[in-house]
């Protein structure tokens, strides 16, 4: 049996995921910068208080640190976007791995398989660097 690595950040649910794009681009923002940010770009409109909500969930989950600023909340990401992603990257293979053993490992060997050379190359030395 494997060792289980240190606990992966936590998968994001859309409205999560659509938080943590606009602050990590951001860098960190106010509850109402992220409010009006995101009905800019949807079709549907949301509550302060469904996004408040949401990046309080957030906090509680470690992804995200709040600060006072006088009357203001201002949240900003624990993780950068590239290492959560490759946090939860790797529990997925594991679990999978875990799950489904040699058969999945087969199938990752197949689509390596698939990739052009230059890609492959490009994988093993992101992988080195890991």
């Amino acid at each position: 049996m494997r060792r289980k690595s240190a606990t992966p950040p936590p998968a994001l649910h859309t409205l999560e995921a659509e938080v943590m794009d606009e602050l990590w681009t951001r860098g960190e923002a106010p509850v109402r910068a992220v409010l009006e940010t995101l009905n800019e770009r949807s079709e549907r409109s949301r509550a302060y208080t469904t996004i408040m909500t949401t990046l309080n969930r957030l906090e509680r989950k470690g992804l995200l640190v709040r600060r006072r600023e006088g009357q203001t909340d201002i949240y900003s990401p624990t993780l950068y976007r590239d290492t959560y992603r490759a946090r939860r990257a790797s529990a997925q293979v594991e679990a999978l791995v875990d799950e489904f053993g040699d058969a999945a490992l087969a199938h990752f060997a197949e689509q390596v398989d698939r990739l052009d050379p230059k890609r492959r190359e490009q994988l093993r030395r992101i992988a080195e660097h890991d």
